[in-house]
């Protein structure tokens, strides 16, 4: 699988031309499913049934899913264990890309185990995962007590289908909380390789590179 590690989502071109590099086409040929299964572990007013909404349709400042591509559908984690692999695999594999919400990053990786997409991910070498805050912090092996919200949550690890960390929304207006001090705070207590990234950054993973695109800030806080 090709990764597309964002804070705030496609939001600049630099990072848009990674997104069309990855998928090997243009954005208006490709099939995109949203995932906003992480959104509901999140007490946040935020999360939930208008920010979903928001995400499904491709609202700004998160486009992602207005983007102009050739089909968009939405895949909901947590009603997949309920109808069967038969069904749901079929529309993953025939997908050029997963878009993938904020929210609780344990929240989201609870559900990508329980529904089976986890166990999918490693025979999908050629799609695209997008992700968006928690959607891309789920890939990490851990995202530091700070960011867990879920509270059936059992401790902070999550995939750990990459060895490094991300501490999301660098210097975001309207998380003044979360500045470069808290975030090399926050690397102390991670294992490994850490980054921060602010909303104009990504973190691209293909074929064993890992790359830093960005029109922004960002900072390897542990190399």
């Amino acid at each position: 699988m090709k990764l597309l590690l964002t804070s705030g989502g496609v939001t600049n071109p630099s990072i848009e031309k990674a997104l069309i590099e990855l998928l090997g086409k243009p954005i208006a040929e490709s099939d995109a499913l949203c995932v906003p299964t992480t959104q509901w572990g999140h007490p946040n007013p935020m999360c939930g049934p208008v920010g979903v909404r928001d995400f499904v349709v491709g609202a700004p400042p998160r486009l992602m899913a207005g983007m102009g591509w050739k089909s968009v559908g939405v895949l909901e984690l947590t009603a997949l264990p309920t109808v069967g692999a038969e069904r749901w695999v079929p529309w993953v594999r025939e997908a050029d890309v997963l878009l993938v919400d904020g929210g609780d990053a344990t929240y989201l990786c609870h559900w990508m185990r329980e529904s089976g997409l986890a166990e999918l991910l490693p025979s999908l070498p050629d799609k695209v995962w997008v992700g968006l805050s928690a959607g891309s912090m789920v890939m990490t092996p851990r995202i530091g007590a700070e960011f867990v919200e879920w509270p059936s949550a059992p401790d902070d690890r999550t995939l750990g289908l990459v060895d490094f960390s991300i501490f999301p929304h660098l210097n975001h207006e309207m998380m003044p909380e979360n500045t470069l001090p808290v975030a090399e705070k926050w690397a102390n207590g991670i294992d490994g390789p850490a980054y921060a990234i602010d909303d104009q950054t990504a973190i691209r993973v293909a074929d064993g590179a890992v790359d830093v695109v960005s029109e922004g800030q960002w900072k390897l806080l542990r190399p």
